[in-house]
């Protein structure tokens, strides 16, 4: 960032080299600090070494920074599960396993940007392109799902979008109560890994899959 040299009328221009993307670092920063609901659009450009009017620049609220916050978020953690997800590979329970990993390893990484796409309280649609981030990164486990589903008899299979929906809220809730690295995280007798294997044991012995993820590699 730099200031111009003086103009006419005594005033000094403010040029950032890139203000969107400091002022999304800051947020970030904020987050961590004070929670998502814990700071103003001043705060964030305070802190970005910017005037209070200089956000409106690229973004017209708070609102819109947290969507903005919340969308890259989104976009790094459905990548982050499509690579744990490895189109179903070595096989689809031990590939289950790992995504569930991945969704715990990024609520530890980026907890703020977990805070700012489950906590905010954004809208998905909201902002061009954060509906489509995040249900990009829903669909790496609903295609996971289907591929778990398809090892069952067709007559016993649960719909796939049930399934995934039960994963997701069952993976959600350990990573916010227990994978976090943060002042919200509340200690575990045992790892939140642990936690969600026996968890998603349970589920998928429920539906007939004895032995699960863990068993298949014994």
């Amino acid at each position: 960032m730099r200031w111009s040299g003086d103009k006419s009328d005594g005033r000094r221009s403010y040029h950032h080299g890139n203000l969107r993307e400091a002022l999304i670092r800051a947020a970030l920063d904020l987050i961590g600090e004070k929670g998502p609901a814990g700071f103003t659009f001043a705060d964030a450009a305070r802190m970005a070494g910017v005037s209070s009017a200089a956000p409106y620049r690229h973004f017209r609220d708070r609102d819109a920074l947290m969507a903005d916050v919340a969308r890259r978020g989104f976009e790094q953690f459905g990548k982050a599960l499509d690579e744990a997800w490895n189109d179903g590979r070595p096989e689809p329970l031990i590939a289950f396993e790992n995504t569930g990993r991945a969704f715990l390893a990024f609520a530890r990484r980026e907890p703020a940007y977990y805070a700012a796409m489950f906590e905010a309280g954004i809208a998905l649609d909201s902002e061009p392109g954060l509906r489509q981030a995040a249900d990009n990164a829903f669909g790496v486990l609903r295609r996971a799902s289907e591929a778990i589903c398809a090892l069952l008899p067709r007559e016993s299979r649960p719909p796939a979008l049930m399934m995934s929906l039960h994963v997701w809220a069952l993976s959600h809730g350990i990573a916010s109560l227990f994978a976090r690295a943060d002042a919200g995280r509340r200690r575990l007798p045992m790892s939140p890994e642990e936690l969600l294997e026996a968890g998603v044991l349970v589920y998928l012995r429920g539906l007939g899959l004895a032995g699960g993820p863990s068993a298949t590699r014994r």
